[in-house]
């Protein structure tokens, strides 16, 4: 056999330690993160956090890679505090001896993790009344006795005023989750409206339903609350989609056992100016300086012994803060485009949701399909419409149209509810009715929307429709 030699070129890329750095750093959450912080300030004394009151220090006194317009982009042009206040973010030697007294840190029963949230913010009387107050809710979260009978019984307890003790209900009521301690379902879900962030479409009728129209709500009679309220069926629609977005057992809301229930945003999306904004949540975003006083000492040392492991953890600091700084402007970057690209959505509801895609986005903003997966993991934004995780923005198109398969989704549950409680749509009456608003999907596609959201058949519904509809209101 007559030997040969052939010559191939290819390209690879070499994944140098920097870049595996920044790429792991893309694809950690927010409470990873932290960890990771915590974790390489233990180890490398060449690294500082960046306190509030230093975050004016001149650039040069900074890395020169970390002086981009990320700083004044992410963290300057911010809306009002009160948007990321998350309960137990500055924890105290205090605060974590006060919460060991109530039970550990990663209990899944929901009144506790309440307690522990609260136990940073009260002194120890006023807990004890928030602990009388939840031990006296049912499973659902409401109060399982007479209010009044309850708060006499508080006040001789505690040898309080009534005021002070209402006064910790309602912090249990508008708290998180907002809705417990609630004497009714109406107090329940006002509390819940009141909770959701501004501006928010719909909520004054969505009070107003809840003030005067529950039992025509439990009915699902959509017509005799817009003929009390002297409203437009389009907006009682939009009023009660609200209402049913919200949850009437907040005692039974599941946790994540991931963040114990809590979910912090990476980004903030708010609307001013007359365009929307995007920042980054300080929270969630700690920046780490080169420490100027070790790093000024480390070059005067020379070649002296102990300098080289010392140039090591210093190099290490630099690419760490590269690494974070590139995060930072990643998921900047990209939720800026999320949000040009879904305005729409933020505006109107799921019914605007636009089709888009992780390319899309990775060509707007210049990177790999695969980063951009990386930066919208397990990340979260907060907007006026609520929390999401960034991955909630995509949506595959429909088939032979202009709109998103999430878009259409909405039309298909805004139908159904607004549909007349003894003629339920069939399927192909829904598929009709998107025909003439220019969405032309098939019967079987409309079936695969409505089993997705959980929705009954139309003769099942009919059917639903003769008996009982599913009280909002507690028996009782």
């Amino acid at each position: 056999m007559k030997a040969t030699t052939s010559v191939q070129m290819s390209q690879q890329l070499h994944l140098t330690p920097q870049l595996l750095q920044s790429i792991r750093l893309l694809q950690l959450n927010a409470q990873q993160l932290q960890m990771e912080v915590t974790r390489v300030l233990e180890q490398n004394p060449m690294l500082e956090l960046e306190e509030e009151a230093e975050s004016s220090r001149d650039d040069d006194a900074r890395d020169a890679a970390d002086a981009t317009a990320l700083e004044t982009a992410a963290f300057d042009e911010l809306p009002e505090p009160s948007m990321w206040d998350v309960p137990g973010a500055g924890w105290s030697g205090e605060g974590e001896d006060r919460m060991q007294r109530i039970a550990e840190p990663g209990s899944t029963d929901p009144f506790v993790r309440t307690l522990q949230q609260l136990a940073l913010e009260l002194d120890v009387g006023e807990l004890e009344i928030a602990q009388f107050w939840l031990e006296h809710c049912d499973d659902a979260g409401y109060l399982d006795g007479d209010h009044q009978a309850l708060l006499l019984r508080a006040v001789a307890r505690f040898d309080v005023v009534a005021e002070r003790v209402e006064a910790i209900r309602q912090r249990l009521l508008h708290g998180d989750p907002a809705g417990l301690a609630a004497r009714d379902a109406g107090e329940c879900l006002r509390a819940q409206l009141a909770a959701l962030p501004s501006p928010c479409a719909g909520r004054t009728l969505a009070t107003r339903i809840l003030d005067q129209c529950l039992a025509e709500l439990a009915a699902h009679d959509h017509a005799a609350i817009a003929r009390t309220l002297q409203a437009e069926a389009p907006d009682v629609a939009e009023a009660v989609r609200l209402i049913l977005s919200l949850q009437p057992h907040p005692a039974q809301v599941e946790a994540d056992p991931a963040d114990a229930g809590y979910v912090v945003p990476d980004v903030v999306v708010w609307h001013g100016g007359g365009q929307w904004r995007v920042a980054l949540n300080p929270v969630t975003a700690p920046k780490l300086n080169i420490n100027a006083t070790y790093e000024r000492a480390l070059s005067q040392a020379g070649d002296s012994e102990g300098a080289g492991r010392l140039r090591e953890l210093l190099q290490e600091a630099r690419w760490l803060t590269r690494g974070l700084s590139m995060r930072y402007d990643t998921l900047l970057r990209t939720t800026k485009v999320i949000v040009e690209r879904q305005a729409a959505f933020l505006e109107q509801g799921e019914e605007a949701m636009a089709p888009l895609t992780l390319k899309e986005v990775a060509d707007a903003i210049g990177m790999h399909e695969s980063t951009v997966s990386r930066i919208t993991s397990g990340k979260y934004v907060q907007t006026p419409r609520g929390t999401f995780e960034l991955k909630h923005f995509f949506a595959v198109r429909l088939e032979g149209a202009s709109v998103s398969g999430a878009a259409v989704k909405a039309m298909v549950r805004r139908l159904i509810e607004a549909e007349p409680a003894a003629r339920p749509l069939a399927d192909e009456a829904i598929a009709a009715l998107l025909a003439r608003q220019g969405v032309n999907i098939a019967r079987r596609t409309v079936a695969k929307y409505r089993e997705q959201l959980s929705i009954a058949p139309a003769r099942e519904r009919r059917r639903g429709a003769a008996s009982p509809a599913p009280a909002l209101v507690r028996a009782g």
